[in-house]
C-alpha cells in the first residue's frame, strides 16, 4: 500500500473493461485485451492505471457490482502482479474492497462517496488513496443538475463539503485527492471555467487530478462528425498547459499523446520529463 501521495502531474491511464463507454467502449471488454492495453498504456508513459467496469458517460445504466467486479478484477490481479499501480473507478463499496485486495492503491469514486454511503468507511479501513470527485448525480439525471451560480465558487463549496463527510468517516486527509469533475453536470462553458480557475480549487490545500480526456467540450471544438481520438490532440494541448499548474495529476485515454505534449513542455520550460523515446 502507497504511504503518502505522490509527486505531482502524474498521467493517469484509462482503461475501461466496459462495452458502452463513450470514448472506447467494447475495445477492451475481454480480459487479455483489456491486459495489453494496461501494460501499452504503461509503455507509452502512464504512471498508474485507472481501471473501470461501469460506464459513466451521459445517460449510461447502472449495472450491479457483481458483473463490474467480474470486468475488473482479472484485469487488477494481473497488472498488480506486474508491479503497474492501479487504480479502481468505482462507485460500488464492496467493489472498491474486492479492488484493494486485487492491488489497487487508489479508489476513484466519481461519486465523492454519494452513490454508496459505505464507501467512506470502506476508503478508511482499506488505507487506500481515496479520489474524491465533484458529483450530482447519476448519469442519467447529471446533465439536469447543471445549475451553478458560479460554477468554480460552487464546486469548491461543494467538495469541500464531502471533504469534511469523508474524513468524519474515517479517511485521513492525507490520503485524499480531489477531482472537480469535468462533464459530470456541467456545460462546456462549466468546464473551461474550471480549468481556467484551478487554482481556486487548488486553494482547498490537496491534490488535484484533471480529467479532460476526450470529453464532450474538447469534442466541441472539433468540426461535425470529428472521431473520439481527434479530441486527443486538444487533450495533449490541455495536458501541456496545465504542467505548471502543479496539480498533481491528469486521466486520459491517449496516453502518448500527453507524454509527447509534457516532454515538448519539459524542453521549453527546462525542465526534465523523459516520458518518450
Amino acid at each position: 500500500m502507497t504511504e503518502s501521495i505522490p509527486a505531482p502531474m502524474l498521467v493517469m491511464g484509462i482503461l475501461n473493461v466496459t462495452p458502452n463507454s463513450f470514448s472506447d467502449g467494447g475495445q477492451y471488454l475481454d480480459h487479455a485485451a483489456a491486459i495489453a492495453h494496461g501494460r501499452s498504456l504503461v509503455a507509452d508513459g502512464a504512471d498508474l492505471i485507472d481501471v473501470g467496469g461501469e460506464s459513466t458517460r451521459p445517460g449510461a445504466e447502472r449495472i450491479g457490482s457483481a458483473e463490474e467486479q467480474r470486468r475488473i478484477l482479472p484485469v487488477l490481479r494481473a497488472l498488480s502482479a506486474d508491479g503497474i499501480r492501479l487504480s479502481v473507478d468505482t462507485m460500488n463499496a464492496d467493489t472498491a474492497r474486492a479492488s484493494v485486495k486485487a492491488g489497487a492503491e487508489i479508489i476513484n469514486d466519481v461519486s465523492g462517496g454519494l452513490a454508496d454511503p459505505l464507501m467512506a468507511s470502506v476508503a478508511a479501513e482499506s488505507g487506500a488513496l481515496f479520489l474524491l470527485s465533484h458529483w450530482r448525480g447519476h448519469s442519467t439525471e447529471m446533465d439536469s443538475r447543471s445549475d451553478y451560480d458560479d460554477v468554480v465558487s460552487d464546486v469548491r463549496a461543494e467538495l469541500v463539503a464531502r471533504l469534511a463527510a469523508v474524513e468524519a468517516a474515517g479517511v485521513a486527509r492525507e490520503r485524499i485527492i480531489l477531482d472537480p469533475g469535468l462533464g459530470f453536470a456541467k456545460t462546456s462553458d462549466h468546464n473551461w471555467e474550471i480549468l481556467s480557475r484551478l487554482d481556486e480549487l487548488q486553494s482547498i490545500g490537496l491534490p488535484l487530478l484533471i480529467g479532460a480526456s476526450r470529453k464532450r467540450f474538447v469534442g466541441a471544438l472539433l468540426e461535425d462528425g470529428a472521431s473520439m481520438t481527434d479530441r486527443d490532440l486538444p487533450t495533449a494541448v490541455i495536458s501541456a498547459l496545465l504542467a505548471d499548474t502543479g496539480i498533481w495529476g491528469l486521466r486520459v485515454h491517449n496516453v502518448r499523446a500527453t507524454a509527447v505534449a509534457l516532454a515538448v513542455h519539459g524542453r521549453l520550460s527546462g525542465t526534465s520529463r523523459p516520458r518518450c523515446a
